[in-house]
């Protein structure tokens, strides 16, 4: 449940994840764990470049589609917060009040798949690189097969690096 997490990870970083660790478990619906699963999970990312990260992933938020990131650094953080119907808070003696987040994830991102649909069909007519490559959906996949394991073995588990014979 967490690979455009992983996609996102790197590309904020610049960095390949090299290690990955995962604590996990279904806290909002029990039946997922009769079938293996979990439904709440904390990832530790290790990155090449000496960052590390974490991620903290629920396969429910019931107000709405959760998605937001923060990046610290020496110059400082950055936040990215939620998409929600407007920017309108309003602030009182009872609290602050302001819109949550879109419900559901094609409606935070459905400008970003038509830019991706653009990218794609001009990279053809162009005979240019599509900005996520085979590389990108690898080793996504490579972080995500890692976390499984640290999952079950309940230990780090290191991401498998790209060899020439994957290209």
């Amino acid at each position: 449940m967490s690979i455009h997490d992983f996609d996102m990870a790197r590309f904020i970083t610049g960095s390949e994840v090299e290690e990955v660790y995962v604590l996990g478990t279904a806290l909002v619906n029990p039946k997922i764990a009769d079938l293996g699963d979990i439904d709440t999970a904390i990832i530790s990312l290790k990155f090449a470049n000496g960052a590390i990260g974490v991620i903290d992933n629920s396969r429910q938020a019931v107000y709405g589609y959760d998605q937001r990131l923060e990046a610290f650094g020496s110059n400082g953080s950055v936040n990215v917060n939620n998409e929600t119907e407007s920017r309108v808070e309003v602030l009182s003696r009872e609290g602050v009040k302001e819109d949550n987040p879109l419900h559901f994830f094609l409606e935070r991102y459905k400008d970003a798949y038509i830019r991706e649909v653009k990218e794609f069909f001009d990279a053809i007519e162009n005979d240019t690189e599509v900005p996520c490559n085979f590389v990108d959906g690898i080793m996504a996949q490579r972080i995500a097969m890692a976390a499984k394991k640290s999952l079950e073995t309940g230990q780090p588990v290191k991401v498998e690096k790209l060899s020439q014979y994957d290209l």
